[in-house]
């Protein structure tokens, strides 16, 4: 029997032509826990607005490894120390940095799992895959849990202010969506890459290509991730789900998928996410809900199959985006509206048609690290302090808008 080649070549269309580095992320890469990710949209409900964004967690991650790739061959050039296993281990966490998520992303994420984090749940799977592979991925996970004191950079490199999983999600999601705004120089930016006392920082040259970085993420959030239409469309998916839990804890047939229904018909936090949990969790993606959802549109209960025809349908609710509180006021006038058109609405049933919240767009967070700017004479400063650009302070701050989705 031929030996399996693992010297892949991936087509990817933001960058062209990617190189598996190494065997043990080729196989990892194979593993069907990595594969699920196929199956669990990057930009959960946006498509609603972009057509195009449809581009899935296992883009993003082979995406984030090649910059990864990138990255660690540019410092090293520069002379900074990365030995082969510590290179592999930074490749292996960000390949792995967003398995931990479920259906549809970030939409559902603390609705079918209350209080537990993707981060969480990713952290729990790698610990699985290192057994696995015989221990193969103890540096992995201890560079993904910032637990690697010796050279901190790496795990900057995975999740800080200017990592390579922004680095990709910023390209992607424009490329998918259309929105031009999330351009970045992800080229410069990865040459003026360098570290200083085992800190990753910018060459003081690549100050306006960070500018540009920080300015295309608050843009993208309003644009894209908080678009006024992807989020009514969220929030109308997170009340069916709201409602098919309520349905379960009474009782109530909801299909026989074991997965969903076990998320559905039991509160699982963080300390009884359980070994059980976590095989049924890999089992889940986008298709589970959705193929939920168009069975949910015949049930006998009026709210469930209302909402889930309002769903398949597009039949999104109306939004209102505000700088300042819903009053109780507009919330009366919305459930009015929103009761003369669902009449069968009873009282204690008016949160899964009227629904408030936040709106926080923060670009920039100096205090989780920071992006630091090597200058010509050698020291570091806040690349707020490094910029001409008065607006980058501003950009630190963050914006939270409210909102109300109703029925007119």
């Amino acid at each position: 029997m031929q030996p399996l080649n693992k010297n892949k070549i991936i087509n990817d269309p933001v960058y062209g032509f990617l190189t598996v580095p190494s065997e043990l992320v080729h196989d990892v890469i194979q593993h069907p826990y990595f594969q699920r990710l196929r199956r669990i949209r990057q930009l959960g409900l946006s498509e609603v607005v972009y057509p195009g964004a449809t581009h899935t967690r296992f883009h993003h991650a082979l995406g984030a490894l090649n910059l990864m790739v990138r990255t660690i061959e540019t410092l090293r050039s520069k002379g900074v120390e990365i030995t082969d296993e510590e290179a592999e281990a930074a490749w292996l966490g960000i390949l792995l940095h967003d398995v931990g998520h479920g259906p549809f992303s970030h939409t559902l994420e603390h609705t079918l799992i209350e209080g537990v984090s993707h981060e969480y749940i990713s952290t729990l799977i790698m610990q699985r895959l290192n057994k696995q592979f015989q221990g193969k991925l103890d540096l992995t996970i201890r560079i993904f849990k910032g637990d690697y004191p010796q050279k901190p950079f790496l795990s900057q490199l995975i999740s800080g202010q200017l990592d390579m999983d922004r680095l990709d999600y910023l390209q992607r999601d424009s490329f998918y969506s259309g929105v031009s705004e999330g351009v970045v120089g992800g080229d410069r930016i990865i040459n003026m890459l360098n570290v200083k006392d085992g800190n990753l920082v910018v060459e003081e040259k690549g100050i306006y290509s960070v500018e540009k970085f920080i300015v295309a993420r608050r843009l993208m959030y309003w644009q894209v991730y908080l678009h006024k239409t992807a989020v009514a469309a969220d929030e109308l998916l997170i009340s069916i789900l709201q409602r098919a839990r309520h349905m379960a804890a009474n009782m109530a047939s909801l299909g026989s998928y074991h997965p969903l229904i076990h998320f559905l018909g039991n509160t699982i936090s963080a300390d009884r996410f359980d070994e059980e949990s976590l095989d049924l969790f890999v089992l889940l993606d986008d298709h589970d809900i959705m193929t939920a959802v168009k069975a949910w549109q015949f049930h006998d209960d009026r709210v469930l199959a209302t909402l889930s025809q309002a769903m398949l349908k597009r039949n999104l609710p109306k939004i209102i985006i505000q700088d300042k509180p819903v009053s109780a006021e507009l919330r009366e006038e919305c459930l009015k509206k929103t009761r003369l058109r669902f009449d069968f609405m009873l009282p204690d049933e008016s949160g899964y048609f009227v629904r408030t919240g936040l709106l926080e767009n923060l670009a920039y967070k100096p205090q989780k690290g920071g992006i630091h700017i090597l200058k010509k004479d050698g020291t570091v400063c806040d690349a707020a302090e490094a910029s001409d650009n008065h607006n980058l302070h501003s950009l630190s701050e963050a914006v939270t808008k409210h909102f109300i989705t109703f029925w007119p």
